[in-house]
């Protein structure tokens, strides 16, 4: 059975379980290593319960992770709300 901990990037605890075998420890080099919190969602439905399957396999989550931009590149228009000001046709 395929438990998926990140549904966003589709890491399973299997993937997790795998990383921290390899010797990956600390929540940022599993995150690294695996992807999770790295989809769309950014981590705000997968962090948690990350953490929490690190910290139950002995890993280190006291830090918090490296926040990355999105995923898909954006105009710093569109960020700022003046895409249709600066490109009328859009």
């Amino acid at each position: 059975m395929k438990t998926l901990a990140c549904r966003c990037e589709d890491v399973t605890v299997h993937e997790l379980e795998a990383a921290m075998a390899r010797g990956y420890e600390d929540i940022e080099s599993v995150k690294r290593y695996t992807g999770f919190g790295t989809g769309w969602c950014q981590g705000k439905w997968c962090l948690a319960l990350c953490a929490r399957l690190i910290q139950e396999r002995g890993g280190a989550v006291d830090e918090p992770i490296t926040p990355r931009p999105p995923y898909h590149p954006l105009p710093l228009a569109a960020l700022a709300g003046l895409g249709d000001a600066i490109d009328p046709e859009r």
